[in-house]
């Protein structure tokens, strides 16, 4: 693909993992292979959790693989502005909210006999709308997107993947976006963004081509495809790759310290060992 332009956008709460690791080969391979650009973002919104020790373990670790990347680095605690822009530009437009709700008042109400069983979207258990229309003009509420309104204004999302698990062009539908994903959440109420509003606006900053991540994300996308819509800006193509597991099956995490890249390392694993434990 001429022009590639992809990323990797580690979030420095946890040493950098097996399944982290096998992300940014995987990026890197893509842009080595179209003769593009492979760029690293430093997703550190949640400044309570993100720390300097993690982010300066997580690039020697990268370095130490054989990847290398552009300077300075692009870091999202620096761009709040960028993201303020672009909240204010869907509440001029009308789509958003205010919510107050509390994860024990979501809970309740989704228990309440008359919801049946909550249904499951990217972000977790739907939002039951308890909020919409309510008014609230709270300063340390959240804020949500309507997605009814949203859908209405836009259409529904269309994306295309290349990745081996949803390979196609994919559109989404108003009625599955409404009902399967809700109203989303784009500024958490003590970060003021959130991982959805702030990949958006930061791809298009980097002229992102292809974004590469885990098929966990998969879910995600038409979300990231909807907002590119309202906001005006380019949808990238998607490259959702495999997800790195256990023995058990399970995902790694980031609270998987024995799957730790830097473990394999002090092991006296090669770059090259890494790479085959990965099939690459």
């Amino acid at each position: 693909m001429a022009g590639l332009i992809t990323r990797f956008a580690p979030s420095p709460t946890g040493p950098l993992h097996l399944g982290h690791a096998f992300s940014a080969l995987c990026a890197w391979d893509q842009a080595q292979a179209a003769r593009g650009r492979f760029l690293l973002r430093i997703e550190d919104i949640d400044r309570a959790r993100c720390k300097l020790r993690f982010e300066t373990a997580i690039l020697d670790d990268l370095r130490w693989l054989g990847l290398d990347w552009p300077t300075p680095v692009m870091r999202q605690s620096a761009r709040m502005p960028a993201y303020a822009k672009a909240l204010g530009r869907l509440d001029a437009m009308g789509l958003t909210y205010r919510c107050t709700c509390t994860r024990g008042d979501i809970r309740a109400a989704l228990s309440a006999p008359q919801e049946g069983a909550p249904v499951l979207g990217p972000d977790g258990p739907v939002y039951p709308g308890t909020c919409r229309g309510a008014g609230h003009d709270a300063a340390d509420a959240a804020i949500r997107l309507d997605m009814r309104k949203a859908v209405a204004l836009a259409g529904p999302p269309v994306f295309v993947e290349t990745g081996p698990i949803h390979p196609g062009r994919h559109a989404i539908s108003a009625e599955h976006m409404i009902e399967a994903v809700g109203d989303i959440v784009l500024a958490r109420r003590d970060i003021g963004t959130s991982y959805h509003l702030s990949v958006v606006v930061d791809d298009a900053a980097q002229g992102i081509t292809l974004v590469t991540r885990g098929a966990d994300l998969f879910d995600a996308t038409a979300i990231h495809a909807l907002l590119q819509r309202l906001l005006g800006l380019p949808t990238p193509g998607y490259h959702h790759h495999r997800l790195i597991r256990d023995e058990a099956g399970k995902r790694l995490a980031k609270r998987d310290d024995a799957r730790a890249l830097a473990r394999f390392r002090e092991d006296g694993a090669t770059p090259a060992d890494i790479r085959a434990m990965f099939g690459l």
